[in-house]
């Protein structure tokens, strides 16, 4: 069986399935148990007034969706949620063929969303989530969101026409690719009160926003190498953010020893001192990592050449003057940085970019993985060190 699993953009969505849980000829209430053991480790739980079953279908009545810790609000409700296609497998796991959710539409005081067409599809419950492997964890094999939109005060202030996520399981069990896409988001930014912020969003031409986004990658379970093979946003007029990377030690059991600190924390919300303790064990699992390597990338689709005709509107000259002004701040500052020998190589790829604004990329390709606590060790101790130790280079315009 090929699973997929929603990414965490539709975590929101995946969430909301969690409270689709079945009572077939089965044991609905073992079936909502392991549900709510699978979302405990983010803190959610799942509560169902009634559990019906109708042939393989199971309807969920009463359902409500809470958070656990200080900030949790009130539970989302929904009336009734339908699970289609429920059995149980090997080891006591169930496998859902798809949840089909109510259209979401909650208003608070002068807010409203309004979410629609949501469902899951090839919903995997582990039986057990201390098993061993990726037994233990909960899969989709498509989450999906139709339009949602955001109103404040009567006006549209957000809104996206569709969100798609998508989780893959190699043969041999050893390797989750996952994708996700979200497109026509939109923003309208022209509402703000405050005049200066509105000036400057006005200034940037930035009144209104539409984009989209994307997610892909990898991640090999046993070796603990996750890949991030692109996670991008593009809004047009604005410019392309584009972020990879890869790193080592992202093991199953490392997840789950964070996911246990970070329950601790939530348990403790005022204990000053076990917060400070689970965040120094947390820091000490993190260190367990290494980098691979990373890159992030801006692709200019106008927003530069109007920051600097604002900016240089605020000091009294134009964008002109003032992209040669920062032209001559930046040896200044990198100085200061201690980057060595990449600072040259820093300034004359920040110059191309501002004469030419196209993309500017800053990599790290280490020769071999680099743990974080020598990347850390070195930002504290050596920061000249870094460039060479990650296998820092900055580019423009490539």
């Amino acid at each position: 069986m090929t699973l997929y699993r929603s990414t965490r953009i539709l975590l929101a969505g995946a969430a909301l399935c969690a409270f689709t849980n079945p009572a077939l000829a089965l044991d609905g209430q073992d079936l909502l148990k392991k549900i709510n053991a699978s979302f405990a480790t983010g803190g959610t739980s799942i509560t169902a007034d009634s559990i019906e079953v109708d042939g393989t279908d199971v309807i969920l009545k009463g359902l409500k969706l809470g958070v656990d810790g200080p900030t949790a609000g009130k539970p989302l409700a929904l009336e009734e949620v339908t699970l289609q296609g429920v059995s149980e497998e090997e080891g006591g796991s169930y496998y859902i063929e798809r949840v089909e959710f109510p259209e979401v539409n909650v208003t608070e005081e002068k807010s409203t969303l309004k979410v629609q067409d949501l469902y899951l599809s090839g919903v995997y419950v582990p039986g057990d989530t201390s098993a061993e492997g990726i037994d233990s964890l909960m899969f989709y094999e498509e989450a999906h969101s139709g339009p949602v939109d955001v109103t404040a005060d009567g006006k549209p202030v957000f809104s996206l026409s569709e969100a798609v996520g998508t989780m893959g399981l190699s043969e041999d069990e050893s390797t989750i690719t996952f994708e996700g896409t979200v497109t026509g988001v939109k923003a309208d930014l022209g509402a703000v009160e405050d005049p200066k912020a509105r000036e400057t969003i006005e200034a940037l031409g930035l009144t209104s926003l539409d984009g989209n986004m994307n997610l892909s990658g990898s991640w090999e379970v046993e070796s603990g190498t996750i890949d991030i093979e692109d996670y991008s946003i593009d809004f047009a007029n604005v410019g392309k953010l584009s972020l990879a990377f890869s790193m080592s030690g992202y093991t199953l059991e490392l997840v789950k020893q964070m996911q246990e600190q970070a329950r601790m924390m939530q348990a403790q919300p005022q204990n000053e001192q076990a917060q400070q303790a689970a965040g120094l064990a947390m820091l000490g699992l993190v260190q367990q990592m290494s980098l691979v390597d990373a890159q992030i990338r801006f692709e200019d689709a106008g927003i530069t050449k109007r920051g600097f005709d604002y900016a240089g509107k605020s000091q009294g000259t134009d964008g002109a003057t003032m992209a040669q002004m920062v032209k001559g701040m930046v040896p200044i500052l990198l100085a200061q940085a201690k980057l060595g020998a990449l600072q040259n190589e820093v300034s004359a790829a920040v110059n191309t970019y501002i004469d030419d604004p196209k993309a500017l990329t800053i990599a790290a390709a280490p020769a071999n993985p680099i743990a974080f606590p020598m990347i850390m060790g070195a930002a504290m101790g050596a920061p000249e060190t870094i460039p060479s130790l990650i296998g820092l280079k900055v580019t423009a315009n490539d």
